[in-house]
């Protein structure tokens, strides 16, 4: 099982590649605020471990182990960000919020947060009770 510094990678990496069709280590360095020394570093640990397949100056591609797990783990941040969306949290906190919850949650706990967004999401009335409830608490 990867490490958190090792799924911040794979999940980066992951996007990188659906969004532009390759990640090269400057791109990863930029995105997650590194050294690119350190993103050779753990590139190279990624592929000892049979995340990822890395040649040196030509690029790296995920194996399959790999892109299972990064589609995976962006489907945690992205539904993570999707529930402080509808629970009310202010935008601008959303991001390190899920950075900074989303490896110490349990596959199950994701489950059942994924269960609780569609709930939401399946009738906006719940949504707009939920709102009338926080509107309450904000004035009392």
């Amino acid at each position: 099982m990867p490490t958190p510094s090792m799924e911040d990678y794979i999940e980066q990496i992951y996007k990188l590649i659906e969004d532009k069709g390759y990640a090269r280590v400057s791109d990863i360095a930029e995105a997650l605020a590194v050294h690119p020394s350190s993103v050779t570093k753990m590139v190279q640990k990624l592929d000892k471990d049979q995340y990822l397949i890395y040649e040196k100056y030509r690029g790296l591609v995920l194996t399959a182990k790999g892109k299972k797990i990064g589609k995976r783990l962006l489907y945690r941040h992205e539904l993570l960000e999707q529930f402080l969306r509808v629970i009310g949290v202010e935008e601008e906190n959303i991001y390190d919020d899920v950075e900074g919850i989303e490896h110490h949650l349990s596959w199950n706990a994701i489950d059942r947060i994924g269960d609780l967004v569609q709930y939401f999401e399946e009738d906006k009335m719940r949504i707009n009770a939920l709102q009338s409830i926080q509107k309450q608490s904000e004035d009392n």
